[in-house]
């Protein structure tokens, strides 16, 4: 199957001039919206009984959505001048610590 003209032009300067680094983030939050789509499907149309597993779930899912989105305008080179005091390290290191809080409070919420 062959994608239309218009959206291979849209791939091929994606992937010529997204770095690498940021591609990887990229997948990450698709990965993260794929997993927050499903966990609301499977709420909706097989069962929600442990109520507070989906919300602590969904809640995880939402939330490293957002620190990721952060970390990629973060790290984004094109993005530099918005950012000029916060390193890439600086800015992995932020993302890192926010993800285990916001972990933490996750797994306390879930009992």
């Amino acid at each position: 199957m062959e994608l239309p003209p218009l959206a291979q032009n849209l791939w091929s300067s994606y992937t010529s001039s997204t770095p690498a680094r940021l591609r990887l983030i990229d997948n990450l939050l698709v990965f993260l919206m794929l997993t927050g789509v499903s966990q609301f499907v499977y709420c909706l149309f097989v069962t929600n009984f442990p109520f507070n597993a989906f919300l602590g779930g969904f809640a995880a899912t939402i939330g490293q959505f957002v620190l990721t989105a952060s970390l990629r305008s973060q790290v984004n080179p094109k993005m530099r001048a918005t950012f000029p005091s916060v390193s890439q390290e600086r800015a992995f290191a932020d993302f890192v610590f926010s993800s285990l809080i916001l972990h933490y409070f996750v797994f306390n919420y879930l009992g």
